[in-house]
């Protein structure tokens, strides 16, 4: 026990290095920007009071969202998505995985759960013993399940889910921004040291290898930043981008994407004078999610579907009943669908109504 204790702690350790050089890194560009730059190398007072103004508003953004997407804590599944003592102790004691999955089933019937494993399985942690929401995933790095998993990041030592998402976006983005910066206001002295217009100084080697190393990580930087923009817009992790989420009727890439709009609200929020700030202003709990299909789900209880009660939605909050939580948000919406992409069946048995709705997916 004590030499696997003693081994969890040297990863926990080692997993810090690659946060601890991208802070070393940053560190010295600032000294490189500031001193031998600006300071020493540029004459006009003009030019240098411009070029800290802009730099500094961009290396506190940058290192904010950083600070954010790094101490903040991934959120991790609430206890109603805990097996109950009783159920517990049954599914420890079955040895069928039938009846663990009949075990599992009467418990997640009273829980808004609309995704299940590829084989139509329950979704659930043997390590964490929960069963899993929707877009939940298990990381064996942070070693807990973690809501609306994108993936682990080395750089940032923390898994990027629910919580954090906003941050790592804006991180990407100031980041870049901060790098485009420095390359585009070095670039001149770049070339002046380089054709030796400039008299060789200390500053010389600073300024040469800051333009490198800043347009080194800006190319690295621009296309993970445009793939996560990408993923915004079709409102998925990464994970979800590699293995489509798979409901009831099947695997469906497009299951919880809203339309453009709304996906990027789902991110950054209702209010956009908060987007490029890095504060939570993500919708919902992290627990449910509006998908895009509606469905009466024989599985869940009955929910009715009043359209004239459908405005109640158009706030933006995430509703507390199973049902609701997507079909309320879908018909709520304000993008409105025509006639020609939906269709409402009704089929009665036994006096009663089952009404089933239909959106056509996106291409």
């Amino acid at each position: 026990m004590a030499p696997t204790h003693v081994l969890r702690c040297c990863q926990r350790g080692l997993a810090w290095i690659p946060v601890i050089f991208i802070a070393l890194v940053v560190c010295w560009s600032y000294y490189a920007y500031v001193v031998e730059l600006c300071i020493t190398t540029i004459q006009s007072p003009g030019e240098k009071i411009v070029y800290l103004v802009l730099f500094h508003l961009s290396f506190v953004m940058f290192v904010w969202s950083y600070w954010k997407t790094i101490f903040t804590r991934p959120a991790s599944p609430s206890k109603e998505f805990c097996l109950p003592k009783v159920e517990k102790e049954q599914y420890e004691k079955e040895e069928r995985p039938e009846n663990q999955q009949e075990i599992l089933k009467r418990v997640a019937s009273s829980l808004p759960l609309y995704t299940r494993t590829g084989a139509g399985a329950i979704r659930y942690c043997d390590r964490c013993q929960v069963i899993k929401p929707d877009r939940c995933h298990h990381c064996s790095a942070c070693d807990m399940c973690v809501l609306k998993m994108d993936h682990h990041c080395p750089w940032v030592n923390n898994c990027v889910g629910f919580s954090n998402y906003k941050y790592f976006i804006l991180f990407l983005a100031y980041s870049l921004v901060y790098c485009l910066f420095i390359a585009a206001t070095v670039l001149q002295y770049f070339i002046k040291f380089w054709t030796n217009e400039l008299p060789d100084t200390h500053a010389k080697f600073h300024v040469l290898f800051l333009f490198f190393v800043a347009a080194m990580f800006c190319i690295s930087i621009l296309s993970l930043f445009s793939y996560h923009l990408w993923l915004v817009g079709k409102n998925r992790s990464t994970i979800e981008a590699f293995r489509a989420p798979v409901f009831r009727n099947g695997p469906d890439k497009n299951g919880f994407s809203l339309g453009f709009t709304k996906n990027i609200a789902q991110v950054f929020g209702d209010e956009k004078k908060y987007w490029l700030l890095p504060v939570f202003t993500s919708q919902g709990d992290g627990l449910t999610f509006p998908t895009r299909l509606v469905n009466i789900d024989p599985e869940q209880p009955t929910a009715i579907l009043q359209p004239d009660s459908s405005k109640s939605a158009e706030d933006g909050s995430i509703p507390q009943s199973p049902l609701s939580d997507s079909q309320n948000r879908l018909l709520g919406s304000e993008q409105h669908i025509s006639d020609d992409h939906l269709s409402i069946d009704p089929l009665k048995s036994d006096g009663t109504d089952v009404i089933t709705v239909y959106v056509e997916s996106e291409s």
